[in-house]
């Protein structure tokens, strides 16, 4: 077998081939020419797709880069390039960039974003957790119940009657006799009687709390009370510091040691307000009989101004109000105080001022009037902040202790309010 330059079995001899003079080109057979086939091509649109690659290089920019100039054309340049958002302030810089909102369904929330879900409370929580078992969770609940839209909505209201006022009356007077009679046994024995006041006062709103299902150490805030009380009167004002602090140490000891695990925040929480409104507030009456505040014993006259000033205030606004009152002073809180009984209070109380008042030394007219007027406003909010508290817990009274009356907080709820403004005004008016 030969082919045309010679036969294959040959010895090699190290020569180039030669080409064939007729013919330098290789030719396929079938194929044509691409330059043909480019010059029967259409041309497409340059301004919609990349222009065609036998076409010499224009210079511009593809249209996926450049997609700005072509806004009324590409329908996904609306939507800008991703953007890193790693706080609160970078999502609030790209908000009007992009509508997060679209991610959602038919029912989507307007100020709905991505991460953020919100679940139908009106699905009962049986049937989701029939469909979705889910394990115990590991964060410790609130303890107190869960407070709805209106926290005062549905609260009792205290409906009083002919037979209650009388027995609230009756409760009032023998109540005043005891302690005018501790008055006049002297500071020291007053100091015990406000002592053991202050711990049933606090003893009866921790019960308020616990009624809630709240954890309040009970017992630690009771004795933080008490000996509040008797380090001011031995040392004054300035142990107040000293004492909280203590208070929040040994509360966070308390739960710590606690048998079963307890929502610290809401226990220790309801313990130090009850502290601070009772004991701290309650103290300032301690203050005024301290021998460290006044040498002279006046304190024992700015003290009785003090809780004067506070049943005038309290009978005037319960008689009044029962007689005349027609428009509530805070529906929401307490629907029985009036307008009418509030200025009823206020003109009895500014009386006492005028009249009662100078007949103890070393008040005069001028500052039983000012003491009045302090004490007409300040009386009626510690009342009002007691009912908040009482409905804000669901609860009617903070404890049974009065008849008529409920529980001794009840009783000195508008007090507690006057004995600081009192104490300050003393030294604002420098009454001594």
């Amino acid at each position: 077998m030969k082919s045309d330059d010679g036969p294959f079995d040959d010895e090699p001899t190290g020569q180039y081939p030669v080409a064939s003079t007729n013919d330098s080109r290789v030719t396929i057979t079938g194929a044509e020419m691409a330059t043909d086939l480019v010059e029967d091509t259409p041309q497409i649109d340059p301004d919609t797709l990349l222009p065609h690659w036998t076409d010499a290089p224009t210079g511009q920019v593809p249209i996926v880069v450049a997609r700005e100039a072509a806004l009324n054309d590409d329908p996904w340049s609306a939507i800008p390039a991703p953007a890193w958002r790693e706080g609160e302030a970078d999502w609030v810089a790209h908000e009007d960039q992009f509508d997060a909102s679209i991610l959602a369904g038919d029912d989507k929330v307007d100020d709905a974003r991505p991460w953020e879900f919100f679940l139908d409370e009106s699905e009962p929580v049986e049937e989701i957790e029939a469909e979705a078992p889910r394990p115990e969770p590991t964060v410790v609940p609130r303890t107190r119940h869960r407070a709805s839209s209106n926290p005062l909505a549905g609260r009792a209201v205290r409906q009083t009657s002919s037979n209650s006022v009388s027995l609230a009356t009756g409760t009032g007077v023998l109540l005043a006799i005891v302690v005018f009679a501790f008055f006049l046994a002297g500071p020291l024995p007053l100091t015990v009687l406000i002592l053991v006041a202050l711990g049933f006062a606090s003893a009866e709103a921790f019960a308020g709390f616990r009624q809630v299902g709240a954890h309040p150490a009970t017992i630690l805030g009771i004795v933080a009370v008490v000996t509040l009380g008797v380090a001011v009167y031995n040392k004054g004002l300035v142990v107040v510091g000293a004492v909280s602090v203590l208070l929040i140490i040994f509360g966070f000891i308390w739960y710590m040691s606690a048998q079963r695990t307890i929502d610290v925040l809401d226990g220790i929480g309801a313990t130090v307000f009850v502290y601070v409104w009772v004991g701290v507030l309650g103290s300032y009456a301690i203050a005024l009989l301290s021998p460290h505040t006044y040498l002279d014993r006046h304190g024992m006259a700015y003290l009785f101004a003090a809780v004067a000033l506070t049943i005038c205030n309290d009978v005037g606004a319960l008689f009044s109000g029962r007689w005349f009152g027609t428009r509530p002073l805070n529906a929401a809180l307490s629907p029985n105080k009036t307008v009418q009984g509030a200025i009823g209070g206020t003109v009895l109380t500014l009386l006492a001022g005028v009249v009662l008042l100078p007949l103890m030394s070393p008040w005069t007219r001028t500052h039983g009037l000012e003491a009045a007027v302090a004490l007409s406003v300040v009386v009626p909010l510690g009342d009002l902040f007691e009912s908040m508290v009482k409905r804000s817990l669901g609860v009617k009274d903070l404890g049974r202790l009065l008849p008529g009356h409920g529980g001794l907080l009840d009783r000195i709820d508008g007090l507690l309010f006057a004995l600081p403004t009192m104490y300050y005004l003393l030294h604002l008016l420098k009454v001594s």
